[in-house]
């Protein structure tokens, strides 16, 4: 199915209480009900036709639901009347069975209208799913999930097109998760702003391509929702972004210290901290052991070596102040040692130093998790955490069995609260969560990240924006997404090395050059 699109979507991503709240102060503020739903269908309406345009299709099933959402469905199916064309109606409720805005709509509909449960979809050039919106709090009942399955078999027999409204129906609209079956669309129209249901997996893999009409909210209902998440899109961080200045100097930029594993481990530190480089470190040093310096000083050049044996080796390199932030985890090795250097880097100091901490470092503490977050809370400086879904089980077991964090994001917050520390929940829809509640979710990632390396470079992304003393938060959300695009823009046979080879692409695009 096709990725989420972020073309032209507000930064700001709601939860479905959040929505609801919005239209109902909308509505309190003395928008009509039926105005919105109006515009809601308008914007439906369009998008439906501009994909049948492309398709020269005439023919518009729309598939209605008992709510408001079935409501959009009968006056979009009113507005594609008018435009000539041939538009057939079924209803999962009876008719009268429908109330407020939804029961007038149904009423304004002058054909007729069959049961969806009975209806067939040859003959159709596309379906509107206007079933279930993001109100969903219950999982489909088994005839609504037979009807999405044959609509979605359908669809992939016929080639043809589905458009959601909202969202795709029995997509969970804060979790993204399916209630029992869902609509697998081609297109989805949202409103007013993006939820969380359209961006978290498997949610997100069901929508695709999303669009968000403004239909009458008024954005001064923002204000009083409190939103701590967004889209991770440069709109995000851009004003933060770290830039060389024509009086800087390579010190100004600051200095990153990657801590390196033993002479057979080298390879993913050495990722690292070119990564770190190309992020835009001004120096950037390999913390080595004595057994390593060889492999590592021959591999290198920009980078410089330093050794540093053991938890009291790397403590030493660490006196020298410049060193303002640190990176430890690829190729650490799991050991007690590890855990060692680990509470050495974040050890309370008179200068402030950020960390990342990844890998095994992470998985060093998995038998008492509560270790590493007395030193991560501890720091001097902000900590980030990288984990991938196992490495976050092992550590955050706490947040995956907690019955009140019911999504990714859910999860990626307690841990950031329980760690102090700000936590990269990784993988196709990443989250970025700080203890503060904020957080961010990246819209789309391609499949070629998945490959050995890919999460040394984000380690190194991080701690060269760190080093530059970008904001903890902004710095780990601006990390992924350059990650990612750089990822988009190389493409087929995506190795690490090209993730950090592709990094001048991505600054220029950021800078406009």
């Amino acid at each position: 199915m096709p990725a989420v699109l972020t073309v032209d979507l507000p930064l700001e991503v709601l939860t479905t209480d959040q929505m609801a709240r919005a239209d109902r102060l909308t509505i309190e503020g003395g928008v009509p009900a039926m105005t919105l739903m109006e515009n809601a269908a308008l914007a439906l309406a369009k998008a439906t036709s501009q994909i049948l345009q492309r398709t020269s299709g005439r023919r518009v099933l729309v598939l209605c639901g008992p709510g408001n959402n079935g409501g959009d469905g009968f006056v979009a199916a009113s507005l594609l009347r008018s435009q000539r064309y041939k538009v057939r109606v079924a209803s999962l409720a009876r008719l009268e069975e429908l109330r407020g805005p939804a029961a007038r709509a149904a009423a304004a509909w002058p054909g007729a209208v069959t049961s969806a449960l009975e209806c067939e979809f040859e003959g159709a050039d596309l379906v509107v799913d206007a079933l279930f919106g993001t109100g969903l709090a219950r999982d489909l009942d088994a005839d609504a999930c037979d009807l999405v399955r044959r609509l979605n078999r359908w669809r992939r027999a016929s080639g043809q097109n589905v458009v959601s409204v909202d969202i795709p129906s029995g997509v969970d609209g804060t979790t993204g998760a399916v209630r029992g079956a869902a609509v697998e669309a081609d297109a989805t129209v949202t409103f007013f702003r993006v939820k969380t249901g359209h961006l978290l997996l498997p949610g997100r893999l069901h929508c695709g391509a999303l669009a968000c009409a403004h239909i009458g909210i008024r954005p001064s209902a923002l204000e009083t929702l409190h939103v701590s998440t967004f889209i991770n899109a440069p709109a995000l961080w851009r004003s933060d972004l770290p830039l060389p200045q024509i009086e800087g100097h390579k010190y100004s930029r600051g200095h990153a210290l990657v801590v390196s594993g033993g002479a057979s481990f080298t390879g993913a530190a050495r990722l690292s901290a070119a990564a770190a480089l190309r992020a835009g470190a001004g120096l950037v040093t390999l913390a080595s052991p004595s057994d390593a310096l060889t492999v590592n000083a021959s591999a290198l050049t920009s980078v410089m070596v330093r050794p540093a044996d053991g938890a009291r080796g790397l403590a030493a390199v660490l006196t020298d102040e410049r060193k303002n932030a640190v990176a430890l985890g690829p190729g650490l090795g799991v050991s007690e040692e590890s855990c060692a250097k680990v509470e050495t880097a974040l050890a309370p100091q008179a200068y402030r130093r950020a960390a990342v901490l990844d890998a095994d470092a992470l998985s060093s503490f998995a038998h008492d998790p509560e270790r590493l977050w007395r030193a991560t809370r501890a720091a001097p400086g902000p900590v980030v955490m990288t984990p991938h879904a196992g490495e976050f089980a092992r550590l955050f077991a706490c947040c995956e069995n907690d019955g009140a964090c019911r999504s990714k994001l859910d999860k990626a917050r307690a841990a950031a609260r329980a760690s102090g520390a700000v936590v990269v929940y990784k993988g196709p829809d990443t989250v970025v969560a700080a203890p503060d509640g904020r957080a961010s979710i990246l819209p789309s990632a391609t499949p070629w990240l998945a490959t050995a390396g890919s999460g040394d470079a984000l380690t190194g992304i991080i701690a060269g924006l760190l080093a530059q003393r970008m904001e903890g938060f902004l710095a780990a959300s601006c990390a992924v997404w350059m990650h990612a695009r750089a990822a988009e823009i190389y493409g087929p046979g995506l190795i690490a090395d090209d993730i950090i080879a592709s990094l001048p692409h991505v600054w220029r695009e950021l800078c406009g050059r």
